[in-house]
């Protein structure tokens, strides 16, 4: 069954600069003028948040996110952070605009998940995000399936399921609409995506389900890594613009 991962903060922070380009694309997507109120919906440990605030010199980020790790490193670069499950997402006033990236598709209910970044939304507010989409890590995935079968490995994942949901285009504009977004514009977009220092951050970020279960984590990332083709990360984003109707 998929359970909620946990995080190693640290390695995090230190290795998901591999990501930065990604993140930087969806931050120029977000129109501002500098006096809005945004919410970072999953900051992490704030690196891309800091990015964020740095446009709002007149204007107020409210970052927030799940894993107390994550929040507690984001405390420090950031003025305004909240230990919240984005599923429980509630403020006292709505934001102009909500920004995401590298999040959604680790919530696994987004019909609710919508209908609360809407909630917080004022009428006209925009919603600019990315998060892993169809197709997202395919390959890769497969390797490490491969892996896990492996009689060395496999009393680790019984009723294994990787807690994360790779949403397609049409589903998501669907949910978008119902949840009262407008303006909807959702794309999938390969993204592939190297890394420095590869097994380090294969093992903190998109294997990190499968390491953390079993005892010797950077000896099955390596045998995954080895099993996987090319030398990247087949990433696919899910891009969403919109607007709160």
């Amino acid at each position: 069954m998929a359970r909620a991962r946990g995080w190693d903060a640290d390695a995090y922070h230190r290795v998901s600069v591999a990501m930065d380009r990604m993140a930087q694309e969806v931050l120029d997507r977000l129109p501002l003028d500098g006096t809005e109120t945004v919410l970072d919906a999953g900051c992490g440990t704030g690196r891309i948040s800091a990015k964020l605030l740095a446009r709002l010199p007149h204007g107020r980020l409210i970052a927030v996110d799940a894993d107390p790790a994550m929040v507690a490193i984001a405390r420090r670069s950031l003025p305004e952070v909240h230990l919240v499950d984005l599923l429980d997402l509630s403020l006292p006033e709505p934001v102009d605009a909500v920004f995401s990236t590298a999040t959604f598709h680790w919530v696994l209910d987004h019909d609710r998940l919508f209908d609360r970044l809407a909630a917080v939304l004022r009428p006209g507010g925009r919603l600019v995000a990315q998060c892993g989409g169809a197709g997202n890590i395919a390959a890769l995935s497969a390797a490490a399936d491969e892996v896990a079968a492996l009689p060395r490995w496999r009393s680790s994942f019984t009723d294994f399921t990787p807690p994360f949901d790779f949403a397609d285009v049409a589903p998501t504009r669907e949910r978008l609409a119902r949840s009262g977004f407008v303006d909807v514009e959702c794309w999938l977009q390969p993204f592939p995506v190297s890394s420095d220092e590869m097994l380090s951050y294969l093992e903190t970020v998109p294997l990190g389900p499968w390491a953390q279960r079993v005892p010797q984590p950077s000896e099955f990332v390596a045998e995954v890594w080895d099993r996987t083709p090319g030398d990247t990360v087949d990433y696919v984003r899910l891009n969403i613009v919109a607007r709160r109707g």
